[in-house]
């Protein structure tokens, strides 16, 4: 029987969302001079402002994009974008995972617009060439479900008449995102910054500005969608004038996130932190042969959101994963409820290598445990 190892990992914060705080991190180290202030009070705006310039820096923005911090995650940014933009042009779709098979479903049972659907299966991608960028295109950067993620974003063409809306959510602050490509992205803080629930980013690029400010939708918008008054782009909302009320604790987190990782060189320190992860991760998987990736390709295999296939049956991985969190070893790493049954890690840049090394011990022991007659 293999024995239980000796040594757990410090932090076994292996969640895809939300993920590890960053580490060091303690809410006592929070700013916490705009606690119980309004979010419109001088320094209310002040501290959102700071934080958009701060996620404009991180991300290397160009002055063309603007960010705006709205309501209800990553999914109310996404929503937000549909609901407001689209029905000007035909559109499509590409699910290969099921946060790219809710955007089908709002688009198609929501709103309507008999989008052309290019779907692929778990641990696969679809055909990216043939795509139609006549049309506005929705798609998810990194599958978080899945494991899976577009390699670049050289299949996106510059002279595109349709509007690449990227779902980036377990991409932005991992990979080296080209903004060029990108008319819509939308992300939360939950993910690769280690941050809390309930607030998305939403960033625009100016094609997007255009529709927005061209395009009336055919459909009502609720409030917290609104992003255009008068027929012009409401600016406040992309200066810290949020749409209703967000949680300045957790504006106050995001910003030690992104101080943190400012403070290690930017998005390329964080890029590299999550590469090393994944690295880490792999050569786990590659020295157990009953553990596999369930993207075969490394060429679109996530570096944040890594899924993982074990040669055995869904009985066992569920006690697996019990036993590393009863022992303090792991928490949170089941596969995706919709996904092929398998492990899901995190290996974000809030994630220490050390710890994902120490995690394959217990993985061993874990599976030889659950194995177990």
């Amino acid at each position: 029987m293999t024995a239980r190892p000796d040594a757990r990992p410090a932090r076994p914060f292996f969640s895809s969302g939300p993920c590890a705080k960053p580490p060091g991190w303690d809410a006592s180290k929070l700013d916490t001079q705009s606690l119980g202030r309004s979010h419109r009070s001088k320094i209310g705006k002040t501290r959102l402002h700071y934080c958009i310039d701060l996620m404009r820096e991180m991300l290397r923005l160009p002055d063309t994009h603007r960010i705006g911090i709205v309501p209800g995650s990553d999914t109310g940014a996404y929503e937000m974008a549909m609901w407001t933009m689209l029905g000007a042009r035909p559109v499509t779709a590409l699910a290969w995972e099921s946060f790219g098979e809710g955007w089908v479903t709002d688009a198609v049972k929501q709103l309507k617009i008999d989008p052309t659907v290019i779907r692929a299966d778990y641990g696969q991608l679809p055909d990216l060439a043939a795509v139609d960028w006549s049309t506005d295109v929705l798609f998810t950067w990194n599958g978080t479900t899945s494991g899976v993620r577009v390699p670049n974003a050289d299949w996106i063409p510059a002279d595109r008449e349709g509007l690449s809306f990227a779902d980036a959510t377990s991409g932005v602050f991992a990979y080296d995102i080209d903004w060029t490509k990108i008319d819509v992205a939308t992300f939360s803080w939950q993910k690769v910054l280690g941050g809390e629930g309930a607030h998305g980013v939403l960033i625009l690029g100016p094609r997007a500005v255009e529709r927005l400010e061209t395009h009336t939708p055919a459909w009502p918008l609720p409030k917290v969608f609104r992003l255009v008054s008068k027929g012009k782009l409401a600016e406040g909302v992309f200066k810290g004038e949020t749409i209703n009320t967000p949680s300045m604790l957790a504006v106050e987190d995001a910003i030690f996130a992104l101080e943190w990782g400012k403070s290690l060189g930017g998005a390329d320190a964080l890029i590299a932190r999550s590469d090393a992860n994944a690295a880490a991760l792999d050569r786990i998987v590659s020295d157990r042969d009953w553990l596999g990736h369930l993207a075969a390709d490394p060429a679109i295999r996530s570096r944040t959101s890594v899924c993982l296939t074990v040669a055995t049956d869904e009985a066992v991985l569920k006690k697996m994963v019990a036993l590393l969190e009863s022992e303090g070893a792991a928490y949170d790493i089941g596969g995706y409820r919709d996904a092929p049954p398998g492990l899901r890690i995190w290996c974000g840049a809030t994630v220490d290598t050390a710890d994902i090394e120490a995690l394959g011990p217990w993985l061993d022991w874990a599976f030889a445990q659950a194995s177990a007659v």
